[in-house]
């Protein structure tokens, strides 16, 4: 991450724009830190701490992540066994869980690497100099509608309940910024526009009267949809701007797919996701990676380990199967095909050493969808329940704050929805279609944007195809899961 040495500009909260006032501490309602008004906490499932941490009940106190042996951290290959049942590429969700499954159900050996210096992927988090528990590809909210996945992860990690709640920054009628729910509710429309909406119905009606159905019958494009789903109004003031800095397209040059799936509230709730399970890791998601890999005589694990570098130079040790969680197209590179296009975050991240009352600003996730600034949103870490004991007793005064930039280079996040690009990824399934021994497992490999839900769900699936028919496959296909958060 690009921690920056200086301060960079701050931009001005909103009690500097006439908003009322900093809160003296995290986001919060009456049901507590992290939770939603009562009426919407109440439809979350999690609401107490549940689950189990065999390491923190085996006596470690620890809240950062376990330091690793100098083994796993070496890369090198020349001290693991000579065959495993499973050669596992990516220390991911998908990889872990297969390696995690294959152990305790059939006692089949898998060997991990991994090119980072870390297990758990992109949903590593850690604790910086200043004690506070931070993520370093970006935000991770677990939540989740299957009950099989709750269930599996209860294993792994207490989890303490977390209804999340983002507030975008929005210009008003008169454009004056104001801090609005997102997805937009009752209140973003009588903020933003200066209406008295009080009610579902009139707030059904106020959609009705401002949409415009595409003329088509069909919306053709990403913009055509939008205006379908909330107006010209709301797509101006929160979508347009803030689509063209997440894809670096204009929606009209984006499959209506990609917005046709704004919500439209009609309620008062606030919360980012429906889901009935919504919780945070007790002491972060790295601690499920480590209960699930590092206590297990069956598994052995590899960092800083390049799969294509020891590929070539003959180092793998032998494999009744290859477990692929990678990017797809880059499996293929020695093809010459064209590679597939996806988008990236770069995160710049600020020690704000003072801020008002602790908190720079009022939400975890505050977006910033208008075009003047070109960032897409800041996440304040702080608020987060899940932080060290001495976060949450106040005695980090300063606050870790990113910002996040959306970007074409860097590490691969999203993939981008368009027709060339779905083309494309079908040639390479048809090629992996025909690999013998080599499973393709996950978000890279898939070429589709699995939430971390969808992942493990995945994962499981093809455990099951192993016990029943001795083949790692799917159960269904990726687009079958649904669609995945994607770029928030």
């Amino acid at each position: 991450l690009g921690r920056l040495a200086h301060r960079l500009p701050r931009f001005s909260p909103p009690s500097r724009q006439g908003q009322r006032a900093m809160p003296a501490g995290p986001f919060a309602s009456s049901v507590g830190v992290g939770r939603a008004e009562p009426q919407w906490a109440a439809l979350n499932k999690v609401q107490e701490t549940v689950g189990k941490d065999p390491i923190f009940q085996g006596g470690e106190r620890s809240e950062a992540p376990l330091e690793l042996d100098g083994a796993v951290l070496s890369g090198d290959l020349s001290t693991t066994a000579k065959s495993y049942d499973l050669l596992i590429v990516g220390a991911g969700l998908s990889g872990a869980v297969l390696a995690e499954r294959c152990s305790k159900e059939l006692g089949m050996s898998s060997l991990i690497i991994d090119k980072r210096d870390h297990i758990g992927g992109n949903c590593y988090d850690y604790v910086d100099e200043h004690g506070i528990r931070c993520s370093k590809y970006g935000a991770h909210l677990f939540h989740t509608q299957f009950e099989r996945v709750w269930n599996y992860v209860l294993e792994f990690s207490e989890w303490i309940p977390f209804d999340h709640r983002v507030k975008g920054l929005v210009p008003d009628k008169d454009g004056v910024k104001r801090l609005v729910p997102i997805p937009p509710t009752q209140e973003s429309v009588n903020t933003l526009f200066g209406e008295n909406i009080k009610n579902e119905e009139e707030m059904q009606a106020w959609y009705d009267k401002e949409r415009i159905p595409p003329t088509s019958g069909e919306p053709k494009n990403g913009e055509e949809a939008a205006l379908s789903r909330v107006g010209p109004r709301l797509f101006e003031k929160v979508f347009k701007h803030y689509t063209k800095k997440q894809w670096d397209k204009y929606p009209e040059e984006l499959d209506a797919s990609v917005l046709l799936r704004l919500p439209c509230r009609t309620t008062t709730d606030d919360r980012y996701f429906p889901d009935p399970w919504q919780a945070l890791p007790l002491r972060g998601y790295t601690r499920i990676f480590e209960n699930m890999l590092l206590k297990d005589p069956n598994i052995t694990i590899r960092l800083n380990c390049d799969f294509f570098q020891q590929k070539q130079e003959g180092n793998l040790p032998e494999h009744k199967l290859l477990v692929y969680t990678g990017q797809i197209d880059s499996y293929y590179a020695a093809l010459g095909m064209p590679k597939l296009e996806y988008r990236s975050l770069r995160f710049e991240e600020e020690f704000v050493q003072d801020p008002e009352s602790g908190f720079f600003q009022e939400a975890m996730v505050v977006n910033h969808p208008s075009p003047d600034v070109p960032f897409t949103r800041i996440v304040e870490y702080k608020h987060i329940p899940n932080q060290p004991t001495a976060v949450k007793e106040g005695k980090v005064k300063g606050s870790l704050i990113a910002r996040e930039f959306s970007s074409a280079q860097g590490e691969p996040y999203y993939p981008v929805p368009n027709p060339g690009n779905r083309e494309l990824y079908e040639k390479y399934a048809a090629l992996a279609a025909k690999e013998q021994g080599v499973a393709f497992v996950g978000r890279l490999a898939s070429y589709k944007y699995f939430n971390m839900d969808q992942a493990i769900l995945n994962a499981l699936e093809m455990f099951d195809n192993l016990k029943e028919t001795g083949k790692l496959e799917p159960k269904r296909k990726p687009e079958d899961f649904g669609p995945g958060d994607g770029p928030k």
